[in-house]
């Protein structure tokens, strides 16, 4: 089935595992000619798949001093730039797509190279959520002009989607007759109505090769120098109104909308527990996430500019075993990186990853809401995938197919755009997409065999979430 119709040029700026894998399905579902696509990319992977359907393939790294002068030439109004690369400043190329007439969609807001680690910023000035308020400042008077959609993959982009049909769904299991939200404040009146105090991006990758990492090596089912990078930054959350416990390393960024706090260490170091139906509870990692603070934004009430309800939003991700390896090894270096890196693909032989929203505090318990893909069907649906990968171009797929549809929107976030059009567009490539309630709370199972400081009549709060 062809969504859209494309006739412009197109730019796709990486073709890492993310870029290799979108091309096939977005010339299955978009008309457009592939000889009118350019791929700029650092290294020479996946020259083979360009190859395969006809693409400008260009081995060229992007830099803030050459990347107006190499983009000018392939890029004006009306074509369209696909940024999947890392180290490459997000706000540097919205600006210039905002200039030159050109739609733009990314899947994470990324700095120039070093960014995430300068020592010349502080631990608040190298978070997303500031990367967000950057180019929050540039939109302000930007509600119209070219398209440029954010962070639209999978997380995050769906997880925003799965959270408006998560609500959605708990309304009508709780017999609550609610016209369709129109408006930020309808969807956080929903969330209050509704007793969300908590909302886990909640992630469990069980795909393995059978064969494990070796030493010294970085294996992952989607970007090494993506997750590392993102790892290394302060984890970061929504912070809930109702929160009683300030974390003894948080901090408040004291600029911008205030919905998010951080904590002073990096994400990889952190974990938390979670849930998702099929692996149970688990402990993830609290990787910030730009999903993370600007679902927690969207779903805040305010009343006579005093904020009323916000609830607690943070990722919980347990990448797949041999990450989580990497990661410990990576830790135990003192951060340094392992000299190979070796991302999953072909060679998976089991496994699925498991994806979605956990709603917390309703009466009827918590409820998760996602995709459950596992690595046979991704392979049976679009070529070049993983389970991990086809859930980021089922979010990349619904936003562009938003973004042609609507290409004078300005600069908006996956919250803004219409949930249902998304769902629909990236449904096929999303596996067994349910929803399920269950009884766990993040106090199931403590304080044995050692007794634990937790309050037992909220097992909401973030406290009750932390591994010391």
């Amino acid at each position: 089935m062809k969504h859209a119709r494309f006739d412009g040029r197109m730019v796709i700026v990486g073709f890492g595992s993310i870029g290799q894998a979108v091309l096939p399905v977005l010339l299955r579902h978009i008309e457009m000619d592939p000889q009118r696509i350019t791929v700029l990319t650092a290294d020479a992977g996946g020259r083979d798949i360009a190859a395969e359907f006809g693409v400008d393939f260009r081995v060229h790294c992007l830099t803030e001093e050459d990347y107006q002068s190499v983009l000018e030439p392939l890029l004006g109004e009306g074509d369209f730039l696909l940024n999947l690369s890392v180290d490459v400043s997000s706000l540097a190329l919205i600006k210039f797509c905002w200039r030159r007439g050109a739609l733009y969609l990314d899947t994470c807001i990324e700095p120039w190279a070093g960014g995430y680690a300068d020592p010349s910023l502080t631990i608040s000035q190298r978070s997303n959520y500031a990367l967000r308020e950057e180019v929050l400042a540039f939109r302000l008077d930007k509600r119209t002009g070219p398209t440029a959609v954010l962070t639209h993959g999978a997380n995050p982009g769906l997880a925003s989607i799965f959270v408006k049909q998560a609500l959605l769904d708990m309304a009508a299991d709780n017999d609550l007759t609610v016209p369709p939200p129109q408006s930020y404040e309808d969807w956080a009146r929903l969330a209050q109505r509704l007793g969300i105090r908590t909302i886990h991006i909640a992630e469990r990758d069980t795909q393995t090769n059978g064969s494990g990492k070796r030493r010294d090596e970085f294996v992952n089912t989607w970007s090494v120098v993506g997750f590392v990078g993102e790892g290394m930054q302060p984890s970061e959350l929504g912070w809930g109104t109702h929160e009683r416990h300030w974390p003894a390393d948080a901090g408040r960024h004291g600029f911008g909308s205030d919905a998010a706090i951080y904590l002073a260490r990096p994400g990889a170091a952190t974990r938390v527990r979670s849930w998702t139906p099929l692996e149970g509870p688990y402990h993830g990692f609290l990787i910030t996430h730009g999903e993370s603070i600007s679902i927690a934004d969207h779903l805040t009430l305010r009343e006579k500019a005093q904020v009323v309800y916000r609830p607690t939003v943070h990722y919980a991700y347990h990448p797949c075993d041999e990450a989580v390896l990497s990661l410990h090894e990576l830790a135990g270096k003192n951060w340094r990186l392992q000299g190979t890196k070796r991302i999953l693909r072909d060679e998976i032989t089991q496994g699925m990853d498991e994806l979605g929203v956990l709603l917390m505090g309703n009466a009827k318990g918590v409820y998760w809401y996602g995709s459950r893909l596992t690595i046979e069907e991704a392979r049976r649906l679009a070529p070049h995938n993983n389970a991990t990968s086809l859930q980021v171009v089922g979010g990349i797929l619904g936003g562009m197919v938003w973004a042609l549809r609507n290409p004078s929107a300005g600069v908006v976030e996956p919250d803004d755009i219409d949930h249902d059009l998304v769902l629909d567009v990236a449904r096929p490539y999303l596996g067994e997409l349910v929803g399920v309630y269950g009884d766990w709370t993040p106090l199931a199972g403590r304080g044995r065999p050692f007794e634990e400081d937790i309050d037992p009549d909220d097992p909401w709060q973030f406290k009750n979430f932390r591994v010391a």
